[in-house]
């Protein structure tokens, strides 16, 4: 197998997969297999509150029924293990010393109140984290400090402007303003973790959704600070509900685990799935594998599809 190229998937454990999910889950693995590369499954609960271990053992199982494998991961193991980010804490503590011994770290006491607050001037939008927010935060350090008001902390932004390219979105700009990398309550950033984990795991090709492309512009910026390389990156398109809305686990969109207990055979949703992405004219079953011989980066499509009722009843037969 060639080691040129590493992909991964990583899901939240906050629920089932629904059909998004399991969507950018395919473009994943069928980019990292076409090209004969290793593929790394990571589990991304960092939010406490939300995500539960008998999730991560349903999603598993369901990226298992839809028929994809991978090479490391929390069941299985690996050479860079641990594969839950719950686990990971040093590793995040020490990549944010790098960045604070490279200067890019400050505390911020500034409460989401202060932050509109400070954006709401005439004439002005919420504006990214800045020297206005700056100027603030060191105006109320003392009073925070004296109220015992815990800091969260950011990552300096001193290059507001970034441009990256996509292999399916093509060129990106974006504006940025200082980001967290801790919340005050000690829980870590996506931003950090998600950065310290791929440059530990050595993943140089990321595959996501598009609605992350403005986290990845944060991203390289970390890249850069800690002197890595920047993965290249494929973000797809997503799959929308028939009234246009993004599908989410919390509105309970279809399921893999619902689907499966319905009967519904795993080829039939690798085919609809392929089918929504462009790499097939026709609805047809067909197995993941069987994917393999579609698949083409070239061939994706870079807009958002839409289910519709036709389609689900498809699905559903």
């Amino acid at each position: 197998m060639s080691s040129a190229v590493r992909g991964r998937y990583a899901p939240s454990p906050t629920g089932f997969l629904h059909l998004g999910n399991a969507r950018t889950a395919l473009v994943a693995w069928w980019q990292a297999r076409a090209q004969g590369s290793g593929f790394v499954m990571r589990i991304e609960d960092l939010d406490s509150q939300r995500s539960r271990p008998e999730f991560i053992t349903a999603n598993i199982a369901e990226l298992d029924w839809l028929g994809l494998d991978w090479d490391e991961g929390p069941d299985i193991g690996g050479a860079h293990a641990p594969y839950l980010q719950s686990e990971r804490q040093q590793a995040y503590e020490q990549t944010l010393e790098k960045l604070r011994e490279a200067g890019q770290i400050f505390d911020c006491y500034l409460s989401r109140k202060d932050l509109r607050e400070v954006s709401s001037a005439p004439h002005r939008s919420m504006l990214p984290y800045g020297k206005r927010q700056r100027s603030l935060n060191e105006r109320l350090k003392a009073q925070k400090l004296a109220e015992n008001k815990a800091p969260s902390l950011r990552f300096r932004v001193d290059k507001a402007t970034v441009d990256f390219y996509d292999q399916l979105q093509g060129k990106q700009r974006f504006e940025l303003g200082d980001f967290v990398l801790l919340r005050a309550d000690k829980q870590w950033a996506y931003q950090l973790a998600v950065v310290a984990d791929d440059i530990a795991m050595g993943i140089n090709e990321v595959v996501r959704g598009d609605d992350l492309l403005q986290s990845t512009a944060a991203q390289i910026l970390l890249y850069e600070a800690l002197g890595a390389k920047p993965p290249s990156f494929v973000h797809v398109p997503l799959l929308l509900s028939k009234s246009g809305e993004r599908l989410a686990k919390r509105k309970g969109s279809l399921t893999l685990t619902a689907l499966k207990e319905q009967g519904v055979k795993p080829e039939r949703v690798v085919g609809l799935l392929a089918y929504s992405l462009g790499l097939n004219s026709e609805l047809t079953e067909m197995t993941a594998t069987e994917g393999l011989e579609h698949y083409s980066l070239k061939s994706l499509s870079s807009e958002p599809f839409s289910l519709n009722s036709e389609l689900v009843n498809w699905l559903l037969l």
